[in-house]
């Protein structure tokens, strides 16, 4: 039994959900979010809650409501307050710089690399080192970091690379003669 799924999600104020044709819309400040619903799970939207049931007592949509309660929670948090990543270029010569829809990367290779951001994703470069990743969507802020970390993962002996800013990396001691 999914005890996720007990718990309603709150709506906060300026948050607005619609349930209509098997799909859920959350619209708040930082944009607006959409979601098709599982068969199996029901939703109810009742004094501010919504409040999410199995349709059955099978165990896969006893499951599906927990992970349906879950994603609309994060829908909810990311139309209200938004998601934020927070990325650290660490190497010498490493650097990066936001210009609109692009972040620029030097990181080490022959050329710059330029990653164009979807839609719903902005970046801010507080200094050469950082990137701050924003959006609504929590799978597509992390989608994103983990899109740019791919470039150059943290090696284990130096420990260079694009890692996550709680990342910890373990470091290897090198070859002894």
């Amino acid at each position: 039994m999914s005890r996720i799924a007990n718990s309603p999600v709150d709506l906060p104020k300026g948050v607005e959900a619609i349930i209509a044709n098997g799909l859920i819309s959350v619209k708040g400040t930082q944009g607006s979010l959409e979601l098709p619903l599982h068969e199996q799970v029901e939703i109810v939207n009742e004094d501010n809650q919504l409040k999410l049931k199995a349709k059955t007592e099978e165990k896969n949509s006893v499951a599906l409501a927990g992970t349906y309660r879950s994603l609309v929670n994060n829908m909810v948090i990311g139309v209200s307050q938004g998601f934020e990543k927070k990325l650290t270029l660490i190497g010498v010569g490493y650097r990066a710089k936001a210009q609109g829809n692009t972040v620029n990367l030097v990181v080490g290779y022959s050329h710059p690399i330029d990653y164009s951001l979807p839609e719903g994703v902005s970046a801010e470069t507080p200094t050469q080192t950082e990137i701050v990743l924003k959006g609504a969507d929590k799978q597509l802020v992390g989608q994103v970091a983990a899109e740019i970390r791919e470039f150059r993962p943290p090696e284990p002996y130096k420990g260079k690379g694009i890692r996550y800013e709680d990342e910890y990396v373990y470091r290897k001691e090198a070859k002894k003669k």
